[in-house]
């Protein structure tokens, strides 16, 4: 028996067979939502409001923390529920807005670490030219280009998923609605949404990282041919924030959406799932602040202690 979509609930199973985890699990994302938003929406600050951050790396890093931010709120509210309550259900029309937020800022997030791959490399390998490379317009222009490739991928993919014959128990073995949960969830044929899927994974999972990968190598051959300790940490303290930034996204990413389907990797998926939902918007800025003097003298000159830069 098949239930053709329509407005019925889901059922978010998460790891209701475990309520003792899930009270643990609700402490801990609590504090890790609040911290989140906090983090976020200081280097947002930050970079709005503090001159010497007005460059293209923390124009980048604001959209990287806003998007963090819209990502992790279209989610922990409703798992905090889940995870607190005998309540596990989530609407139709939640379960849609849901799916349609998570693709279109999972895409984002690919094309705009990319794009700040790109400007890594320009700062390493260009840095005579960079600021007529990497000007202004550019930067908006860019940045753009992410937000409305994540739109379009959204709109393309969340339909399809969405028309699926889902099966009468509605059960989502899963904390939030996700690609890969929905179609586990039909009864019907769905060779058409995991070919979408694959092609999907290869355009906006596999080419921005071999283009991350790519532009890393020339900034590594940069450095070589330059074989100066000095240039070894400038090269290092330029990129090694979004160097751990991009190898956590795409390590929770690839653990999520392309490991083979089995019980096994899919209670295992469950945890990077519910680690790519909570932990990556809460490590990004921690990331950026405690590994970058900048932003810890921005934060300073905020908080009124200017003595550190008006001594540098």
């Amino acid at each position: 028996m098949v239930n053709h979509s329509s407005p019925v609930d889901f059922f978010l199973l998460g790891f209701s067979e475990h309520p003792g985890l899930e009270r643990n699990l609700f402490v801990v994302v609590s504090i890790s939502y609040l911290l989140t938003l906090v983090g976020n929406t200081l280097i947002i600050l930050l970079s709005v409001l503090d001159p010497r951050l007005h460059s293209p790396m923390y124009f980048f890093l604001s959209n990287l923390s806003f998007l963090d931010l819209c990502f992790t709120t279209s989610c922990v509210p409703q798992m905090l529920v889940h995870l607190w309550g005998p309540r596990k259900t989530i609407s139709f029309l939640g379960c849609s807005v849901q799916l349609f937020i998570f693709l279109f800022l999972g895409t984002t997030e690919c094309v705009l670490l990319t794009v700040m791959a790109f400007d890594r490399y320009v700062a390493v390998c260009q840095p005579l030219h960079y600021a007529t490379i990497i000007h202004p317009r550019l930067c908006r222009q860019l940045a753009a280009v992410a937000w409305v490739m994540g739109l379009v991928q959204s709109v393309v993919q969340t339909p399809p998923t969405l028309h699926l014959p889902f099966c009468p128990h509605r059960q989502i073995n899963d904390f939030v609605c996700e690609v890969p949960s929905l179609i586990q969830l039909s009864c019907g044929d769905t060779t058409y949404n995991e070919i979408q899927l694959a092609v999907s994974s290869v355009i906006f999972l596999v080419m921005p990282l071999t283009l991350i990968l790519i532009s890393y190598g020339a900034i590594a051959r940069a450095v070589l041919r330059i074989n100066s300790a000095i240039a070894w940490r400038k090269a290092l303290g330029t990129c090694s924030s979004h160097l751990i930034v991009v190898t956590l996204f795409y390590s929770l990413v690839i653990a999520v959406y392309l490991q083979p389907k089995n019980p096994y990797t899919q209670k295992r998926g469950k945890f990077f799932g519910l680690f790519y939902a909570v932990g990556t918007p809460l490590l990004n800025p921690l990331v950026y602040t405690l590994r970058n003097k900048e932003v810890k003298r921005a934060l300073r000159r905020l908080l009124g202690k200017d003595k550190d830069s008006r001594e540098n």
